[in-house]
């Protein structure tokens, strides 16, 4: 998959690919954007692209700039660590497998190849531990074994306290042979001394109308109602876009209309009830919620917008009519709360607490 295949964003690839071509590739540097506008992705390419041993020769169908081939032995290993989702996965299995003494000891950390770590959040608080910042801060000085650079991916901006104190650490004095690549939804979740010491570099979003064309050709069959929501949903972003399981989000969104209108004060509590029972501890559980919160924001920026009276902008343009009489019985202030107290659900979760409970509180606390 060489650049040309990477849609969208391209000033800033064309600058990434340029500073690797000058051999001036920030020992630091931030790629910021929604999910699924590609960081990911990106970053895997710039290793590949700076490591690759048969890179394609500078031709009249080419733009002259570093690329990969995707078929040698660094290209093809770093490009294993694409399928985050299943690295990930096997390493929590692998994880589960051992004695307790040594889980406790073991953090989730992908590595295909020798000299490219990919650190993703430990679950299952989902954030960057010390215990994972260590290991890299072991490795990153070691010379590479079979790279030109060496490359640490940190797939969230989620860190704990210490763990984004002891990069710090690290991002004071990189080691030349080395890059450090931080993905972040909101660059305001990392310290302002690790914004300071790297470069950012934004992936923004694509318009509306070039997704719904892009969906019309990946995605033939589906109709044109649902390319259009799928195009407002993704946010402008391409692998959301792409990957969209609208089925599961509108099974979501329905469970976040029923937390809202009971929070509102416009449904009775039987039916928050059956709702938030079904969330329950566990992987699954938190994937649930996670997706609930997620469609609930959706929900609360859309009556923002109504209230705002820019309703072209919302993006669940098949709840319009619903949407705009919700937005009716609720206030700016009421919005704002409501935010909030999602918030504070999801840093519940991170704590562990019942969630079907902090999802009935949520809603009472609303309606008072």
């Amino acid at each position: 998959m060489p650049f040309r295949n990477f849609l969208g964003n391209e000033p800033t690839v064309r600058h990434l690919r340029e500073s690797i071509a000058a051999q001036r590739l920030p020992h630091s540097l931030i790629l910021a954007g929604p999910r699924g506008s590609g960081k990911y992705t990106l970053a895997i390419m710039l290793a590949q692209a700076a490591n690759c041993l048969n890179p394609p020769t500078p031709g009249p169908d080419t733009d002259n700039l570093p690329d990969f081939c995707g078929v040698c032995s660094n290209c093809q290993r770093i490009g294993q660590s694409l399928d985050l989702d299943a690295r990930v996965a096997e390493a929590i299995a692998t994880r589960e497998d051992m004695r307790d003494a040594d889980k406790r000891d073991t953090r989730i950390l992908i590595q295909t190849h020798p000299d490219v770590l990919v650190v993703p959040p430990d679950p299952p608080q989902l954030l960057i531990k010390i215990g994972q910042v260590r290991v890299l801060t072991r490795e990153i000085y070691r010379v590479p074994a079979e790279a030109r650079r060496a490359f640490s991916i940190f797939t969230s901006a989620s860190f704990m306290k210490e763990a984004a104190n002891s990069l710090l650490k690290v991002l004071e004095e990189p080691p030349p042979h080395a890059t450090i690549i931080l993905l972040a939804e909101n660059t305001g979740e990392l310290l302002p001394t690790i914004r300071s010491r790297a470069g950012i570099f934004r992936l923004g979003a694509i318009p509306t109308d070039q997704l719904e064309k892009l969906l019309a050709e990946r995605h033939p069959h589906a109709k044109p109602a649902e390319r259009a929501l799928i195009a407002r949903l993704s946010e402008g972003a391409i692998g959301r876009a792409l990957n969209f399981d609208l089925p599961a989000y509108l099974a979501s969104r329905a469970d976040a209309l029923v937390l809202l209108r009971n929070a509102s004060g416009q449904n009775d509590a039987t039916d928050l009830f059956h709702v938030t029972e079904t969330y329950r501890a566990g992987a699954e559980g938190q994937e649930k919620t996670e997706a609930l919160l997620r469609a609930a924001s959706s929900i609360l920026e859309d009556l923002l917008l109504l209230k705002s009276e820019t309703p072209h902008l919302i993006r669940n343009i098949d709840l319009q009519k619903e949407l705009a009489w919700m937005a009716t019985a609720v206030t700016f202030d009421w919005i704002e709360s409501a935010a909030r107290g999602l918030r504070q659900v999801e840093s519940g979760m991170r704590r562990n607490l019942l969630r079907s409970l902090a999802l009935d509180s949520f809603a009472a606390q609303l309606s008072q």
